[in-house]
C-alpha cells in the first residue's frame, strides 16, 4: 500500500482579510505559533507519508510562496492550478497525479490551514482509514465529534457501524447536511450521531475518479483531457483550457452526498478550520479580561472578550467589547466578532470597486 498526501492549499481564505490576501493567504500566515498553518499541516504528516509522496495543489499567484514555505517539497510535487474551481477539479487533478505512481495509490487529502491539536489520534484515524480503503475500498472521511451547536460547520450523520477496524469503529455515512441554523444544530448536537464534517478524505486514486466519472462526467471528461499532458510541456495550457470551460464543484456536493460507498471514522482530535476571527479568538490565549491577540502592549478600561492584531503597537481600549480589530498597516478592519464570518462580504466590495492592491 502506498499513501499519498494531497494537501489542498489554493485558497485564499477572505474571512482572514486583511491579513490574508491572494498572494498571502491563509494557509501561509502563523496565526498561533511561529509555524503557519501550511507547515504544521506539513508536519503533521511526517511518519505517515514519505516526503517524496506528499503533493501541494495551489494556483500559480501562490506558487512560490509556498515554495518558500516549504522549502523541502520538490518543485515537481508541486500540482498547480491555472485558478480555483473549488475542491472536486483540485482533487481530480491531483488524483491524476498519484496514479503516475500508483494507480491505486491511497490519497490522504487534507485542507492546509485546519489546526489539530491531538496529533497522535489524526494520524491513528488517517492510517486506519488508509487501510480500510485499501482493503474494501470506497470513500472515507474522518467525522468530528461537536462539542459545541456550531453553524458555521457541515454535518455528517452517522449510519450503520459495518466495522471495528484496527481500533477505531467506521459507520456508514447517513448522510450530509448543511451549514444549520441554531435551532438545527441544536438539534444535531442532542441527537448524538451527527459530527462536523473536516473536509479530509481519504480513498484510492482509482475509487475517487471512478466517482468522479460517475457523478461528475463534464469535469472527468476534463481530467481525461489532462491525463495525456501530464509531465509534458503543454500540460499547464491544457489544464487552463479544461479549467475555463468546467464548472467549479465541491467534491462534497459532486461526489460524496451522492455517492452510496462512504464511510466515516468519528473522532475527537482537537479539531478547528479556524473560519474566522472569532474563532481565532476562541482557541487564543486570553488576558484576565478575556482579550487575546498580537501587540506591543495592550491598555484596557472597561474592555473585554476582544481580538486585537496590531504588532509592535501600543493599543488602547476603552469600554469595548466583543470587537475584532486587525491592524495590517495599509488596512484596518473593525467588526463585532459575531460577525466576522462576514468579513468575506468587505473584499467582495473591494473588487467591485477595483481596489485589487488591498485584496
Amino acid at each position: 500500500m502506498k499513501t499519498f498526501a494531497v494537501l489542498m492549499a489554493g485558497g485564499v481564505g477572505t474571512r482572514f482579510w486583511p491579513r490574508s490576501r491572494t498572494k498571502n493567504p491563509k494557509q501561509v500566515l502563523n496565526i498561533f505559533n511561529h509555524e503557519t498553518m501550511i507547515q504544521s499541516t506539513y508536519h503533521r504528516i511526517e511518519g505517515l507519508v514519505d516526503p517524496s509522496r506528499v503533493m501541494v495543489v495551489t494556483n500559480l499567484e501562490q506558487k512560490e510562496i509556498i515554495k518558500e514555505q516549504l522549502r523541502d517539497l520538490p518543485e515537481e510535487n508541486l500540482v498547480i492550478e491555472p485558478f480555483g474551481r473549488n475542491t472536486a477539479p483540485c482533487i481530480g487533478l491531483a488524483a491524476l497525479r498519484v496514479q503516475q505512481f500508483d494507480a491505486d495509490g491511497i490519497m490522504i487529502v487534507l485542507p492546509a490551514d485546519h489546526l489539530i491539536e491531538n496529533v497522535n489520534e489524526f494520524q491513528r484515524c488517517v492510517q486506519q482509514a488508509a487501510s480500510f480503503a485499501f482493503q474494501h475500498g470506497g470513500l472515507l472521511t474522518l467525522g468530528i465529534t461537536p462539542t459545541y451547536a456550531a453553524t458555521s460547520y457541515g454535518y455528517i450523520q452517522q449510519g450503520d457501524k459495518i466495522s471495528d477496524f484496527n481500533g477505531h469503529s467506521i459507520y456508514r455515512v447517513k448522510t450530509f447536511a448543511e451549514k444549520p441554523d441554531p435551532e438545527t444544530a441544536e438539534r444535531f448536537l442532542k441527537s448524538g450521531d451527527f459530527y462536523w464534517n473536516s473536509g479530509m478524505f481519504i480513498w484510492k486514486a482509482s475509487t475517487i475518479l471512478k466517482e468522479i466519472e460517475d457523478k461528475m462526467p463534464e469535469l472527468y471528461e476534463g481530467l481525461m483531457e489532462i491525463k495525456p499532458e501530464l509531465g509534458k510541456s503543454g500540460f499547464e495550457s491544457k489544464v487552463e483550457d479544461v479549467y475555463r470551460r468546467i464548472r467549479g464543484n465541491s467534491i462534497d456536493y459532486g461526489v460524496m452526498q451522492k455517492a452510496k460507498n462512504v464511510y466515516m471514522i468519528p473522532t475527537d482530535m482537537g479539531w478547528n478550520d479556524v473560519g474566522s476571527w472569532e474563532v481565532v479568538h476562541q482557541i487564543s490565549l486570553k488576558d484576565k479580561m478575556k482579550n487575546a491577540g498580537e501587540y506591543q502592549e495592550l491598555f484596557t478600561i472597561d474592555s473585554r472578550d476582544n481580538y486585537i492584531f496590531a504588532p509592535g503597537k501600543l493599543v488602547a481600549m476603552v469600554g469595548v467589547k466583543n470587537l475584532v480589530f486587525v491592524d495590517t498597516g495599509d488596512a484596518i478592519l473593525i467588526c463585532k466578532k459575531s460577525r466576522s464570518q462576514d468579513v468575506k462580504d468587505i473584499v467582495e466590495q473591494l473588487k467591485k470597486n477595483g481596489m485589487d492592491e488591498f485584496i
